[in-house]
């Protein structure tokens, strides 16, 4: 039985078609992968079925008294509230239902023996419901489910005013669990996850009773917990079932099979206007040649498949630096307290090393920290000869009005439009793409633009924070080859051990580090 029944869908934003007469339906219990390219209208697709878009035409039509919960990243959480605090209004239905509970207590002292009836059959179904919903046993759902998402390492009683996007985002995804939906949208939960919490959220949603639908590059993590591929590309929603990997073989099979059916019919139309243009003017042949030119014109003609740029990264390497191009003494990170006891770090040229850990540990703060964007607690820093840094921060800056042409021409004056406009185009971005605004690309447009403006100079050291968070699956394989073949320094932080694993020197633990039991 379905819960979901989209119909005959068409969108399109600012003069972009991004669905053309789509169909779409979630089953009860179906764990839906939503996958394509960057820019293709998962979001979108996510923002029209929860009603925060209206489409040009079609239907989406949702079960009758169905719950559902959506992942928006966008979503503001009422300033001066503790974590805790906002966690506690997923249970904002049940508070209420145990207030009318209470009133009607009170209300049985002076009740008349009908009124005393239908008093206890209330407060017997809403004491059903709580107990049902594990009412009583808030805070210890609470405390499960934020340490499984890591937010006991942030601190329960932490204001949300003072958190980052990405501990904002755990915020959210945290409260939606407790929320309990009977269907779960979830638009790339994995971003702001390390591997730890997303192993756990991977058990939570494989054990998930009811339906769901995800937005994700995380390929490993897809395979996991879905059994339903819908895959976004070309304006249209085409189903699959099955892994991941048997998703990319249909697809192949069927781009093939498609490439193959427009030759032949462009075979079959030449062939026949040859036949026409030969035989229109002679009198013994005229009828046959306009029989065929009435066929011709009647026949559905196949459009050709237009190919997604694809993206290619090149790192430009700078001078060859001192041996050691990072060392530090008795490091202490943090802001306002120590986050780490006291370290000694060494970076030596050439190597790749990748950084992991828990997240709240410190992972981005070493990075800027290394780079003296921010002060360390204490300890000393030295950077080697020679150091030129190319640096990929986690988080877009948030209302960015520029195009993604003016982000690049601000950061390089000097280059041509042409040169502009060719370096953004080798990172996979159309002429749409280049003259959007940063804040109306999709995260992984906006990835590679930031990407892009890192490739404009030669560096001898990258200092890279999840750089693979939103980008897409072909995307992410081209970064992991651009970054095997760069010949200089790399630090990297990534919560994805797939896609350095084989080719890092060495992993950096930034647990054992840490003041914070984990």
């Amino acid at each position: 039985m379905s819960v979901l029944n989209v119909s005959n869908l068409s969108h399109s934003y600012g003069g972009r078609e991004i669905f053309e007469d789509v169909s779409f339906k979630l089953n009860r219990g179906e764990h839906v992968a939503l996958v394509g390219a960057n820019g293709e209208g998962k979001s979108t697709f996510l923002a029209i079925i929860t009603g925060q878009l209206s489409p040009d035409a079609g239907k989406v039509e949702w079960a009758r008294r169905v719950k559902v919960g959506y992942l928006d990243q966008h979503a503001v959480l009422k300033p001066g509230m503790t974590i805790r605090d906002t966690l506690r209004t997923a249970f904002d239905d049940m508070v209420k239902a145990e207030k009318e509970m209470l009133e009607a207590y009170d209300k049985m002292e002076s009740a008349s023996p009908e009124e005393m009836d239908k008093l206890m059959k209330d407060v017997g179904e809403i004491q059903d419901m709580l107990e049902a919903g594990s009412y009583y046993t808030i805070d210890s759902r609470i405390e499960e489910v934020a340490g499984g998402l890591g937010l006991r390492d942030i601190g329960l009683d932490r204001k949300v005013d003072e958190l980052s996007g990405g501990q904002r985002t755990k915020v959210l995804l945290t409260k939606l669990l407790l929320e309990n939906p009977e269907i779960l949208l979830l638009d790339e939960p994995t971003n702001y996850l390390d591997a730890e919490h997303i192993e756990w959220l991977k058990g939570y949603l494989t054990n998930y009773e009811n339906a769901f639908i995800l937005v994700s590059h995380d390929v490993p993590f897809l395979n996991a917990v879905t059994n339903v591929i819908y895959h976004v590309d070309n304006f249209h929603l085409d189903r699959y079932t099955g892994s991941y990997e048997r998703f990319e073989e249909m697809v192949a099979l069927k781009r093939r099979q498609e490439d193959a059916a427009y030759e032949r019919q462009q075979a079959e139309i030449k062939k026949e206007q040859d036949f026409i243009a030969r035989n229109k003017a002679r009198v013994a042949t005229r009828g046959m040649a306009n029989s065929r030119q009435k066929r011709l014109d009647k026949m559905e003609v196949l459009t050709k498949r237009q190919e997604k740029p694809k993206p290619h990264f090149n790192f430009k390497s700078d001078r060859t630096p001192s041996r050691f191009v990072i060392e530090a003494k008795r490091l202490v990170l943090g802001y306002d307290s120590a986050l780490t006891n006291p370290v000694d770090v060494t970076v030596e040229r050439g190597k790749k090393i990748a950084i992991r850990g828990t997240n709240g540990l410190g992972k981005s703060t070493l990075l800027k920290t290394l780079l003296g964007m921010i002060p360390a607690i204490s300890g000393k820093i030295e950077l080697g000869e020679f150091v030129t840094a190319g640096y990929f921060e986690q988080e877009s800056a948030a209302g960015n009005d520029n195009t993604a042409l003016d982000e690049l021409w601000q950061e390089y004056p000097g280059m041509t439009n042409f040169e502009v406009r060719a370096a953004l185009a080798s990172c996979g971005l159309t002429n749409e793409h280049i003259t959007t605004k940063m804040m109306a690309l999709s995260g992984g447009e906006a990835a590679k633009v930031r990407l892009c403006k890192i490739m404009q100079k030669p560096v001898n050291l990258l200092v890279l924070d999840e750089p693979t968070n939103h980008l897409d699956v072909e995307a992410k394989k081209e970064l992991q080859r651009a970054l095997q073949e760069y010949k200089g320094t790399i630090l990297l932080v990534s919560h994805e051990p797939e896609f350095y694993e084989g080719w890092v020197d060495s992993v950096w633990n930034i647990e054992s580090w840490s003041t914070k039991i984990v």
